[in-house]
This record gives structure tokens, sequence and C-alpha cells, in this order.
């Protein structure tokens, strides 16, 4: 097996959820190993994090600075080869920027920047910079989206139609509510979180989805945000009127206020000889529907499924696999890009759905604030 990958961490210490998904996915191909980290902005919060998860201490650093300038003290051989930025959203690009400028790959959680503007300087620094940039879009993991993407490209479906996404959550219902609460929570800090909460978090990954899965960009889109209160200056619920090219329309729906709803993603794509729908809560099950044939399901690691699906498979069929594998698939596909090894291009999020994301997530607000308008995308 070839050697692993020196993997460096920003973020995603203490009780970290997303912390503890990156971990778990880099360990599972064993492609990675962690060698140096700043968990916290606290250089003891780091160090006792550290020693709890059992990596060295000696390459833990007070501050993200000090890791750029003291790796490349290193050689090469020793050095971070890939950093994973787990970090909140404000500090995604510049940490991103300065790793490229400094010839680190790039593993980086999403929304990749705070604004188009960041995304398009970031995307002018990573092509010079020749290295890899991987986008954490976690569900493109998953060997049913995979699977879904595969046969839409093959023609399963053929002229697409409408495409349908939805991302329900109600996970901020507690805070929302309250004053104090939603005054103190940084995702929704125009500061710290950007220009969008809902549609900037989940909405996003639904967008990300219906291009993935179908192939086709958004063109234009109109949108209707819900603010529930005056003085909350983010988006907690929206509506999204797409366009992807003149006889491809559908809607993307995202809230955060969607009461009793988890983690509520699914999408739909309908065309002229069937339509797929797949759903997150049940992500080893791909519908496959027809007006003419009874209703077909996949499931993961079949010898039916495409190469890209199968790759993405680790269990023999009948044995659930989840969004832990999903993250791990990501963190492979970099692998294989980091080392120079063949790939599929559906294998990981790159630098253009960062970009592709955040003008998305622009013109949404745009859209909005304009008084619910159609924007054209760039």
């Amino acid at each position: 097996m070839p050697k692993k990958i020196k993997l460096g961490i920003l973020g995603g210490g203490g009780d970290s959820l997303i912390g503890v998904l990156h971990r778990v996915a880099a360990h599972i191909n064993d492609n990675y190993e962690i060698v140096g980290a700043v968990f916290s902005p606290e250089l003891q919060e780091s160090i006792d994090f550290a020693k709890e998860i059992d990596i060295p201490t000696n390459r833990i650093y007070k501050d993200f600075d000090t890791l750029i300038e003291e790796e490349l003290k290193l050689s090469e051989d020793e050095r971070i080869q890939v950093c994973s930025v787990q970090t909140p959203n404000f500090l995604h690009f510049p940490m991103a920027k300065k790793l490229l400028d400094n010839g680190f790959h790039v593993i980086c959680e999403k929304p990749m920047t705070m604004n188009y503007a960041e995304a398009k300087e970031l995307e002018a620094a990573h092509q010079k910079s020749g290295k890899v940039f991987a986008l954490t879009h976690t569900y493109t993991g998953y060997p049913m989206v995979r699977q879904m993407r595969e046969m839409i490209k093959a023609g399963a479906l053929g002229r697409i139609h409408k495409v349908d996404a939805r991302y329900y959550q109600g996970w901020i219902n507690p805070i929302i509510h309250d004053k104090e609460k939603r005054s103190s929570v940084w995702r929704l800090d125009p500061t710290k979180a950007g220009i969008s909460s809902c549609m900037g978090d989940i909405g996003v990954h639904a967008f990300n989805l219906l291009e993935y899965t179908t192939g086709l960009q958004v063109k234009s889109l109109l949108c209707d945000f819900n603010y529930l209160y005056e003085d909350n200056q983010m988006d907690v619920d929206g509506t999204v009127l797409v366009r992807m090219d003149a006889h491809v329309k559908g809607v993307i729906r995202s809230s955060q206020v969607a009461t009793g709803e988890e983690n509520g993603l699914a999408i739909a794509i309908y065309g002229e000889k069937g339509a797929f729908r797949w759903e997150q809560e049940r992500p080893n099950f791909l519908y496959k529907m027809s007006d003419t044939e009874p209703t077909q399901i996949y499931k993961p690691g079949h010898a039916y499924n495409s190469a890209l699906s199968l790759a993405g498979t680790k269990l023999p069929p009948g044995h659930p696999e989840g969004i832990f594998d999903s993250m791990a698939n990501i963190y492979l596909g970099a692998a294989k890009a980091i080392r120079g090894e063949k790939y599929n291009d559906g294998e990981f999020p790159t630098m253009t759905d960062g970009v592709r994301g955040m003008n998305f997530i622009e013109s949404t607000v745009a859209s909005h604030k304009k008084g619910n308008v159609w924007i054209t995308l760039d």
C-alpha cells in the first residue's frame, strides 16, 4: 500500500460533530495519518484534545500561522501534505488561500468562502498553485447518489424535464424564538457565517446535488426567504425556483425551522423516460420510477451498479453504510488526486463546485432583497 498522506487538521476539536466526521472519514480507507493540528484557538485545549484522541502533541500549534511557518521548516518528506479546514465559515477563505499559496493541498468544509468575490480569488490561487482542492459536499459520496449520476449520464432518464430538491431541518427552532440566543449563535451572525444561514448552510447542498446528478447547471433563479423576526439578519427558511435550461425547471426548498425534521435532504429528477428519487435519511435506496413499469429499487454493493458507485461501497449488499462512509469516499477521491492516481471526476467536489455554490448563495440573497426577482448566475 502507498505511504500514508500526512494530514493536518484546522478546527474540529472538542465535541464538534463535523470534526469527528472528518477524522473517521480520513481513517476509513487507511490513506491518511494526522500529524499536525490547530484544533482550538487555545493551545492547551488543542493539546488536551490531541491527547484525548491519541495523536502526538509535538506538532500541535498555537495558531494557524505558526502551523504554516513551522511545517515549512520540515523536509517535504516530513511536513503536512494536505490540511482539512473544519473551522467556522469566516476562516475558510483566508486559511485555504494561505495553504494553497504555500504549497499545501486542501480539503475544505463548505461554504468555501464568505462571498462570491472571495471564491473567484481562491479559484485563481488554486489554479496558480497546481494543488488539489476538495470541497466536502458530503452527500456526493453516497453510492446511490453516484449511481444516479452515472445512470443519468448514460441516458437512463432521457431528456430531463423537472428537478426537485429539499433540505429540511428543525434544529434552529429552540434558538430562533429566543431573542438572546438568536443574537449569540455564530450561524446567525453574518460576520461569521456569511450572508446566508439556511441557504448557505444546507440549501447549497441541495443545489450541489442537482448539478452533480444531472450534469446540468442552474442558469437563473428566483428566491423567497423567511427570517421570522425583524431583528434576525439571516434566513432560516427559503424557497428557490430554478431554471437549468429552457426546458428544465424546478425548485429547491430549504428550512432550518421545519419542526420535527432531522436531516431531511431529498432529491428527485424527472425525465422523459423515467425518474429518480433519493433521500438522505434512507441513503441505501435509489428509486427509479416510470409511467409504464413498476418502480425499481437500486441498492449499494450489487454488480448491477456503476464502477463509481461500487468504488464507494465497502461492505457486501445489505450492510448499511452512512454519512461517515460518504465523507470517507470524498477523502478517498482526494487521496487519489494527491497521489497523482487516476480517478473519476465525480469522486470529490472541486473548486468549481465551491465557486458555483457561492454564486448560488449570493444570487438567492440578491433575488430576495430585490423583491423576489429572477437572477442570472455567472
